[in-house]
């Protein structure tokens, strides 16, 4: 295909929203609204990475961690995917009734997490997906849940690529939990379970084959305690996991890639992640 009829191509799929319902046609509980949004870029050599918006579990960042990532990704020719994963909602914050009714809670979001992947490499010819090449990046509670693929999953998917966690929730035991984090992910009752709690703990389930792991995060956070990020970088240390660990002092929390939040100090993040997926690609 011409590049000027590719591009033609790729900006009537942009128009057409791209976007898939993920467990339409299944009676999947609370997965109406899980959808994967595509951001194609003409440029790809068949990179892809599905990207998981934070929001503590409870809700999504969609606009800054979500579609403004995969436009920066797109930009520098790498196929997006953002996932609408199953967040507990804002009526569970505020009215706590899964004490008496389950809702959403793990392993929805990781079973989501898996239907996208699933997704990508069923569908990989028709979205210039190349399946060994396909990686994750999350953003806070995003980045537990893309960790919790290659710690958890036991579904017959390709080993993602490479998984880039950024400011992310890690631990659920330790005393630098977030604890509304793991309120959500856990549901009421499950939270103060202990087991349950070093089940869910990052730091303690990497796997062998883990894949490589881009690393960033702010000491001066204030949301995500910055040790979440020591802890799994020592895990990842531990386990010769290989890895690259950006800590910035300044920056705080919920930046994404934006050109104004944050500080001139950790946005500098981005190419740094572009020149390490050279290295690991």
């Amino acid at each position: 295909m011409k590049p000027f009829v590719l591009i033609l191509f790729l900006f009537a799929l942009e128009l057409s929203a791209q976007t898939v319902s993920l467990w339409e046609g299944t009676d999947e509980p609370h997965a109406s609204k899980v959808t994967l949004t595509a951001y194609l870029s003409a440029e790809s050599d068949g990179t892809s990475v599905i990207v998981c918006p934070g929001g503590s579990y409870f809700w999504l960042d969609e606009q800054g961690e979500g579609v403004e990532v995969a436009q920066w990704l797109q930009g520098n020719g790498i196929n997006a995917f953002v996932l609408h994963y199953r967040a507990a909602g804002f009526c569970a914050f505020f009215t706590h009734y899964r004490l008496v009714a389950r809702g959403k809670c793990y392993p929805d979001m990781l079973s989501d997490l898996e239907r996208a992947m699933a997704y990508l490499v069923d569908n990989a010819q028709t979205l210039g997906v190349d399946t060994n090449k396909i990686g994750l990046m999350g953003f806070s509670a995003g980045g537990h849940l893309v960790m919790s693929l290659p710690c958890y999953s036991k579904a017959q998917l390709p080993r993602p690529a490479f998984v880039a966690p950024i400011y992310p929730v890690v631990t659920m035991a330790a005393s630098c939990t977030h604890t509304r984090s793991r309120r959500a992910l856990m549901g009421e009752w499950r939270r103060f379970n202990k087991d349950m709690r070093d089940s869910l703990s990052i730091e303690r389930h990497i796997p062998v084959d883990c894949p490589p792991v881009f690393l960033v995060n702010c000491v001066d956070d204030p949301v995500v305690d910055y040790h979440n990020s020591i802890l799994l970088d020592s895990a990842l240390t531990a386990n010769a996991i290989p890895h690259r660990y950006m800590q910035y002092q300044t920056g705080g929390h919920g930046f994404g890639v934006s050109a104004t939040k944050g500080t001139p100090e950790c946005r500098p993040w981005k190419e740094e992640f572009l020149a390490w997926l050279k290295t690991v690609l």
